[in-house]
């Protein structure tokens, strides 16, 4: 980790210690100490990866860059258009993420946690990080520059560690229309039937809006899946749901949920 590394991660440290302080002062219980660790484990996991996941999507990313029906020029404007691009592709590549069952198998990791908070965050399935090129690369074939939209897509994530959180309110007149919020992105993690397949947005929102996938923070979110927590183990919340789908046993939690409810009538 180099220099700009270190104060990174002491900035996003100090805000989980702030977090935890304005947790403990105001009796919210939104930290679980072995579920954080088992988010820390998940993270580390992630930044040993990091080099050949890295080397992965710059090999896919730059694979597709020679045919490219067009290039953007290198300008303040286009790289505005490439982040707008790759903020819109990761709304459907999020949304896809809740709607195809092996994509939903990875995605889960994220979301299996009945917490949140900042460390929820780093929640982040190991084996997506070589999914997640292959869905970004028509962009570079539509004409965005490798770079740019990788450095585009890492301000998205890094944008969005700060919206996993109960400490920020609703903001009024900014939840749901432009900037992705708190409010907004713990609708995305309930498991309240009002919630469920809502709020995919990165950085911003207005795709749900777009897209007619926007739903407002009205009630008290319940955390996690529907299917149940299944402990803090880092490794199971990693690999099981994979394993399950590539065994033939995986379905959507919604699919199950919506058999059970047939199944009691």
């Amino acid at each position: 980790m180099d220099a700009n590394g270190i104060r990174l991660f002491g900035l996003l440290l100090i805000l989980v210690i702030a977090e935890i302080a304005w947790s403990r002062a105001t009796h919210r219980g939104v930290y679980n100490f072995r579920e954080s660790l088992s988010n820390l484990t998940m993270a580390v996991g992630n930044n040993l990866l990091r080099p050949i996941s890295l080397t992965w999507k710059n090999w896919i990313l730059y694979l597709v860059e020679p045919f490219q029906i067009w290039t953007l020029p290198q300008t303040p404007w286009a790289i505005l258009l490439t982040f707008l691009a790759a903020d819109s592709g990761y709304y459907w590549y999020h949304r896809f993420s809740h709607q195809i069952p092996v994509l939903w198998a990875l995605h889960y990791t994220h979301h299996s946690s009945p917490w949140m908070n900042l460390t929820t965050a780093i929640r982040l399935n190991w084996v997506a990080n070589f999914v997640s090129p292959l869905l970004f690369a028509p962009l570079v074939f539509l004409g965005c520059s490798p770079t740019v939209l990788v450095a585009s897509l890492g301000l998205g994530l890094f944008y969005q560690f700060f919206l996993h959180t109960e400490a920020v309110g609703r903001l009024r007149w900014l939840d749901g229309w432009l900037l992705n919020t708190p409010a907004a992105h713990r609708v995305h993690h309930g498991s309240n039937a009002a919630y469920i397949d809502k709020n995919y947005g990165g950085a911003l929102i207005v795709w749900d809006r777009l897209f007619g996938t926007y739903e407002p923070e009205t009630e008290t979110v319940r955390y996690g899946v529907t299917t149940g927590f299944r402990g803090h183990n880092p490794f199971k919340h990693q690999l099981s749901p994979l394993f399950e789908y590539l065994a033939g046993n995986w379905k959507r939690e919604k699919q199950i949920v919506a058999e059970r409810n047939a199944g009691s009538m």
